[in-house]
């Protein structure tokens, strides 16, 4: 029976930190460095230069994914990027990830189908969903899964936006989901959503049933209201659902998996808010060194949150073969996944 394994993971984060205090300090954002991290558990995050768009993010993340795995990108038989950052509004950002990965020019030209996954926070796990049938059904024999985002280039980095811009940060991970005969590999694969939340939290730029989508001033220059502009939250109303979806989702995933909680060695929560990961993890009575975290560092990298924490799981020794572990997320729309992987 052909499996489906993780078999090579990467990440990259760009090269500048933002603290708290930079926020307050660069940006003129009325907050402290107390403030943000008392509710969110963020101390910084990093932010891409101008000209660094996700599929740049993207590339490197899978590249060293690709050398983890041990196998080349002309290997690959498909390519599924997840993003709330796309470069452009069309095309999606796989097909730019493709050129990256240099699969159109020279001796190993191959032009590997891509496709984009708009999940937002839970995009990684719909996106792993999706590779771990397309390897089960022996349509693909080497998936690349990548999430990346550029969150930077549209936060209202103002003191009218702090409750959202102080939240994210920009980054990529990759994996490789690779055949095997193995024992091992994605047990579960459980999603869901609830589209009548969709404008809880969202953010919106454009309304396609207007005409035109993007209202146009006097000089026929389109113009965006900062309420379309930038995210919109309702931070309470999230962080509720938040809790019960995820603790739910991740009882499912085992459940179909065949295992329980407890046999569970790793939780991996996405990375949105430190407090609610703290409070899923007391709800559902895990051990804290059975939740490894990292937004102190990054924030929220949306897409990328979960395969970030899992490729420095891998890079630092926590994670290794034999684990049995649990993912899980939680996002717009609302949408959530969960999985779980004997490593």
């Amino acid at each position: 029976m052909t499996n489906a394994c993780i078999s090579g993971t990467g990440f990259y984060v760009p090269p500048r930190t933002v603290t708290n205090d930079d926020l307050i300090t660069n940006y003129g954002i009325d907050s402290t460095d107390e403030w943000i991290r008392q509710r969110t558990g963020i101390e910084a995050r990093h932010f891409a230069e101008e000209g660094v768009g996700s599929a740049e993010l993207g590339a490197h993340a899978a590249k060293d994914a690709l050398a983890d795995a041990g196998i080349e990108a002309s290997d690959l038989d498909l390519i599924i990027f997840a993003t709330l950052s796309p470069d452009f509004a069309f095309p999606g950002s796989g097909v730019l990830l493709q050129e990256r990965l240099g699969l159109n020019e020279g001796p190993n030209a191959k032009h590997v189908p891509a496709l984009d996954v708009r999940n937002q926070c839970s995009g990684f796990l719909y996106a792993l969903t999706t590779a771990n049938a397309m390897v089960r059904s022996g349509a693909s024999k080497h998936v690349l899964v990548v999430g990346a985002e550029t969150h930077s280039a549209a936060l209202d980095l103002s003191t009218r936006g702090r409750t959202v811009s102080s939240l994210f940060g920009d980054g990529a991970g990759a994996v490789i989901v690779s055949a095997t005969e193995e024992d091992r590999g994605i047990r579960s694969a459980h999603i869901g959503a609830d589209g009548s939340h969709a404008e809880t939290l969202c953010q919106k730029i454009w309304d396609i049933s207007k005409r035109p989508f993007i209202p146009l001033n006097d000089e026929g220059v389109g113009q965006v209201a900062p309420e379309y502009m930038y995210a919109q939250m309702d931070g309470r109303m999230v962080f509720k659902h938040a809790v019960a979806k995820m603790s739910a989702a991740l009882r499912r995933a085992c459940d179909e998996a065949g295992t329980t909680i407890d046999d569970i060695d790793l939780f991996f929560f996405h990375q949105a808010n430190l407090r609610i990961n703290q409070y899923v993890a007391e709800l559902l009575k895990l051990p804290a060194a059975k939740v490894p975290h990292n937004i102190e560092r990054y924030g929220n990298t949306t897409a990328a949150t979960l395969p970030i924490l899992l490729a420095e799981a891998v890079d630092d020794g926590t994670l290794v073969p034999g684990k049995k572990i649990a993912m899980v997320a939680f996002g717009s729309g609302f949408t959530w996944g969960a999985s779980v992987i004997d490593w």
